[in-house]
């Protein structure tokens, strides 16, 4: 780090540096607008990331993010709880609740499996997914994993576990581009996926 710069700004520009694209020129850029804000803005924003790191938690039934035990959608007494989108991340299912199409209950899986890369699956949620078939009234499965080769193979991984439940299995329909990620679709492109979803053979 600079010689130039006090111990706490470098510390600041590295921590700032370990950010999913960020660049030294933009970490920099990023420090030195920090230290020029107001101090109030600044401790907001240092509020904000304890916060998010010290609130936020897994919605206990469906793994989807929460500050409560039981996440918003779960708690939503409209919505159809006979319905179940199975999806790799968080980030998923923001991105399909963006269309207004959903009135479904989620299931977040925490990725997919990936066993070059020591993702098993039981490193992810799904034998609570099969609990929850088991338990509720459950009658429909809309798988929502990403459409590329992991994200198709977690399905049929999962599809095969539940066809002995006999509940429907289904899949978002391919509108969505393969190799491709739910979380970059456009929302008219994720609601012809949901409206035209197939039965998964």
């Amino acid at each position: 780090m600079s010689a130039v710069y006090t111990e706490s700004l470098n510390k600041l520009i590295e921590e700032l540096g370990k950010l999913p694209g960020v660049g030294p020129k933009t970490a920099e850029r990023l420090a030195f607008h920090i230290l020029k804000a107001e101090p109030a803005e600044a401790m907001a924003l240092a509020d904000a990331i304890r916060d998010v790191k010290n609130k936020t938690k897994r919605c206990e039934i469906c793994y989807n993010l929460s500050e409560q035990p039981v996440c918003q959608i779960c708690s939503d007494q409209s919505r159809d709880k006979t319905l179940i989108c199975v999806v790799e991340q968080p980030k998923d299912v923001i991105a399909l609740e963006k269309t207004g199409a959903c009135k479904w209950l989620y299931h977040v899986l925490g990725g997919h499996i990936a066993p070059l890369d020591g993702i098993e699956p039981s490193d992810l949620t799904i034998d609570r997914l099969i609990e929850r078939v088991r338990e509720g009234d459950v009658k429909e499965i809309i798988m929502a994993t990403n459409p590329n080769l992991a994200g198709d193979g977690t399905t049929l991984y999962i599809s095969s576990l539940l066809r002995p439940t006999g509940v429907k299995i289904t899949r978002l329909a391919r509108g969505l581009p393969t190799g491709s990620t739910i979380e970059y679709a456009s929302g008219k492109m994720l609601t012809d996926a949901i409206i035209g979803r197939q039965k998964l053979e």
